[in-house]
């Protein structure tokens, strides 16, 4: 029982230091399509951590399931506005497109 309230611990204390990391990333890069790294980063690594964070100390149960449904959807939509975002970026002339100076 000890062994999986500390694993959960480092697991939640994962998620935590990730999205830290990732507000450090975005706070220093300039560009905006820079940026959307730190958030798909911050997508993966705080979700993954949570989502097994979930099983360890729920096993397979109801929240654990929903929690990695969540996670799912989120890691799909992110990936599909962040496309659409660096999209509109480039189109309205914000940043320079590949291969151009700015």
């Amino acid at each position: 029982m000890a062994l999986t309230a500390l694993a959960t611990g480092a697991l939640l204390a994962l998620v935590v230091l990730s999205a830290w990391l990732g507000c450090a990333g975005f706070a220093r890069l300039r560009s905006p399509l820079d940026r959307m790294h730190c958030v798909a980063f911050v997508y993966a690594t705080a979700g993954s951590a949570l989502v097994l964070a979930a099983f360890i100390a729920d096993g397979l149960s109801g929240r654990a399931l929903k929690i990695l449904l969540v996670v799912a959807s989120s890691l799909l939509t992110g990936a599909a506005t962040s496309h659409a975002i660096g999209r509109a970026l480039v189109l309205r002339g914000s940043v320079p497109e590949a291969g151009e100076r700015p």
